[in-house]
């Protein structure tokens, strides 16, 4: 205990009180003797930098037991399943530093549900750079993650019934499974029709166009 503490800047009756408060795990025990490891002292070294980012002890707490509730990494990532998007590994500091005062219990209970984020040790896995990016810089604007984690369970409804719609007018039409350009298709059909239905939108909002009427 004296050697982890050491190494972790911190007094031995501090990391006695983190092991109290169940912030970090017991030790590997050989008879009388206590093994901490480098997981100790990551776990550590996360409490220094989230206590740094304004979180209390208890959120960190709340924190520690909703993530390591949370899917493993193979759950998500280890599906051999076809993907073009890049996972980002992150520390919880790092996930932080993204949302700013976002990262609550509730939130990151909701993000290991979709699946956006996963466990693997004492790292976090984003299973999508482009949607950590977006994410982020939507809660930059003013939007709350809650809100953004919400939008994005609709938005995978949506986007599964087109994956749906796509593939199956492919398998009634091709021998293929995933014809090569089903991707880069399914995209340009989605962004185009996508763009269009928010200029429409946007001309209701500014008055440019009046609401359509339902027929009677």
């Amino acid at each position: 205990m004296e050697e982890l503490a050491k190494e972790a800047g911190i007094p031995v009756r501090t990391l006695r009180f983190y092991r109290e408060r169940g912030l970090i795990a017991p030790p590997r025990r050989e008879g009388r003797i206590a093994w901490y490891d480098d997981h100790h002292l990551a776990r550590l070294r996360t409490i220094a930098g989230l206590l740094e980012r304004g979180h209390t002890l208890t959120g960190i707490a709340d924190l520690a037991r909703t993530f390591e509730s949370g899917r493993d990494v193979a759950e998500v990532l280890g599906l051999g399943e076809p993907t073009e998007e890049v996972p980002v590994r992150l520390t919880p500091e790092q996930l932080a530093d993204y949302f700013e005062g976002e990262v609550t219990p509730e939130n990151l209970a909701a993000a290991l549900d979709l699946g956006y984020l996963a466990t693997d040790g004492d790292e976090i896995v984003h299973i999508s750079r482009r949607l950590l990016e977006v994410s982020a810089e939507l809660v930059r604007e003013g939007v709350p993650l809650s809100t953004v984690l919400s939008a994005g369970r609709r938005v995978r409804e949506h986007a599964d019934a087109l994956a749906d719609l796509f593939v199956g007018i492919l398998q009634a039409h091709t021998a293929q499974t995933e014809p090569a350009g089903l991707r880069p298709l399914a995209r340009a059909v989605v962004d185009a029709e996508l763009s269009m239905a928010l200029d429409r939108r946007l001309r209701r909002d500014d008055g440019t166009q009046p609401p359509r009427t339902p027929a009677a």
